[in-house]
């Protein structure tokens, strides 16, 4: 058998003949296009079929095949959105005509048969196979409008609430374009099958084919890397085992979403590659990891399904174990509430390897929350977050367990004193993200863990406001103006709030505040922080100053930082 690459030009009305009999194999995504993508296609066929120049082709792209010369058989390595979109635009054209007309179109659809040539009647198309038959039944045989009669949310899955929204917009398309003019119609459809063109290159060599998928997608076309991955990795995978390693590939990504699952693969380059990404996820992936493991069908069980599965627990706090689970897993919502994801990796590395030991995970876990906590108070950038995580990853590899566990998590000296001085300081003046993970990260501290919080509706509030005014009871108990700007805008003088701001109530003496504005309408707050200061008689300097000593040491013990 020749590993020959040919490619050649062909109108659709070649592209949908008996030379090609199309199969999408199951380790391809599902049918995704929308109607977003379908409409923008039908907009440029009619747009360009309306040019005065009735000899012009259009051109829509390329599809790679698995194909032997001269058999009509052809697996689809990419192409498949499109192969899809323009067999349902042909079935809403043979919907709308009659007769021979609709005779014509229909052969587009499926292969009528020819006993003298040996074709048996049979779809142009053949989708995946959890859509096959509903492809079949209802675009292929044309059953338009039983099509648009089912209940989208009782449908399988999302490729096939595509396959019939996409139909409805088309018939709604020529609605709009042509009438009940059955004529124009018709001279589209003509327009669409003699003047519009696609490349099929074809090669029966599934390596070849590939190789032809990758160079062309890594170039600009709308698939995610982990799409490109999946053809190199599936397609070296034994045949035998073919179908079990691309399930579970679609498991995995089912889980996670498809987005999930290219972060996914990013974070597990940076296990690997332990610095900053340079350069596409494509390019690096393959560089960094896949060239690094032996074969296959070990980059998907040893290392893709352990990495996806812990990526799951962590970033779905979804740790299960007789022990320390709950301490865990309300570690890892402190961890999601940061506003990067750096952390992931080193979480990801650890729980692949110890995810039995709890009392190790709790202890590693308890420490990169400090660690990640650290970096987002102090406002570390990427590059040094990057950096400090790579250490932490170069550490894992290494030997350790609970009796010599790892020591790169440890927070350094000069990290602990850093920490400390942005805890001690003006607090209100960091970013909000910084600021609201800080003073919520404080009450859970006070609630032990108890408390849950909303953060879409919390304010960061003063207690002595921002503004004094020189004949109030503020200035009585506040006369010295430094001590007014020393503890303004520390912890001490701060509480959270479930409400919007009251900027009539913010410069109220301290009693009328504390019954207008920080308990809220039972007079009652959700925040420990805020209840503590509800129940202090009196605000003067040294209240703040003892309040600013017992939160410092709360933060200090709780995050081990004495």
């Amino acid at each position: 058998m020749t590993k020959k690459i040919s490619g050649a030009e062909f109108p659709l009305a070649k592209i949908f003949s008996s030379d090609f009999d199309y199969v999408i194999p199951s380790y391809q995504r599902p049918y995704a296009w929308t109607t977003v993508q379908a409409g923008e296609l039908f907009s440029d066929l009619h747009d360009f079929y309306c040019k005065e120049d009735k000899e012009d082709t259009y051109f829509l792209g390329s599809i790679v095949l698995i194909k032997e010369e001269g058999k009509p058989h052809a697996e689809v390595i990419d192409g498949q959105q499109r192969l899809t979109t323009l067999t349902l635009l042909l079935a809403a054209l043979t919907h709308r005509a009659s007769g021979q007309i609709r005779d014509a179109f229909h052969r587009y659809l499926c292969e009528p048969g020819n006993v003298l040539e040996g074709l048996a009647q049979k779809p142009r198309l053949t989708l995946r196979e959890r859509d096959s038959a509903f492809f079949k039944r209802y675009v292929q045989d044309v059953a338009l409008d039983e099509l648009l009669a089912l209940d989208p949310a009782q449908l399988e899955n999302e490729s096939q609430r595509n396959i019939q929204a996409n139909a409805r917009l088309f018939l709604q398309r020529l609605d709009a374009a042509f009438g009940a003019d059955a004529t124009a119609a018709t001279q589209f459809g003509g327009f669409l099958v003699q003047r519009c063109f696609l490349v099929a290159v074809s090669t029966p060599s599934q390596q070849s084919a590939f190789r032809v998928f990758s160079v062309l997608n890594s170039r600009g076309l709308n698939l995610l890397p982990t799409d490109i991955i999946k053809s190199d990795v599936i397609g070296k995978v034994k045949p035998a085992l073919r179908d079990a390693y691309n399930d579970t590939w679609e498991e995995l990504e089912v889980e996670t979403g498809r987005d999930g699952f290219a972060e996914v693969f990013g974070h597990i380059r940076m296990i690997y590659a332990k610095d900053k990404a340079r350069r596409a996820l494509l390019e690096e992936f393959r560089e960094r990891v896949t060239a690094k493991v032996p074969s296959a069908e070990d980059l998907v069980t040893k290392v893709i399904e352990p990495y996806t599965q812990a990526y799951l627990v962590a970033k779905h706090a979804q740790y299960v174990s007789t022990s320390n689970a709950a301490e865990i897993n309300a570690l890892f919502r402190w961890l999601n509430r940061i506003d990067n994801s750096d952390w992931l990796p080193s979480a990801m590395k650890f729980l692949a390897e110890h995810e039995s030991d709890a009392s190790y995970v709790h202890w590693f876990v308890k420490r990169l929350e400090r660690l990640a906590a650290c970096m987002h108070v102090c406002g570390y950038d990427v590059n040094s977050r990057i950096e400090r995580y790579g250490r932490v990853l170069s550490a894992l590899e290494k030997p350790h367990s609970m009796a010599s566990p790892v020591s790169a998590i440890e927070l350094t000296d000069h990290e602990r004193t850093s920490f400390l001085a942005q805890l001690q300081g003006e607090v209100y003046l960091m970013t909000a993200r910084r600021r609201n993970y800080l003073i919520l990260r404080l009450d859970s501290f006070l609630a032990d863990g108890a408390a849950t919080y909303d953060p879409s509706i919390l304010t960061i509030e003063h207690v002595l406001p921002q503004t004094v005014a020189k004949d109030s009871v503020w200035a009585a108990q506040w006369p010295n103006v430094a001590d007014q700007l020393r503890w303004l805008h520390r912890l001490a003088n701060l509480v959270p709030l479930n409400q919007r701001r009251n900027s009539q109530a913010q410069n109220h003496d301290f009693e009328r505040k504390k019954k207008a504005y920080f308990g809220g309408k039972q007079g009652v707050s959700s925040y420990v922080l805020t209840t503590q200061v509800l129940s202090t008689p009196t605000w003067t300097p040294s209240v703040v100053e003892q309040r600013q000593k017992d939160l410092m040491d709360v933060l200090s013990t709780s995050w081990g930082l004495k």
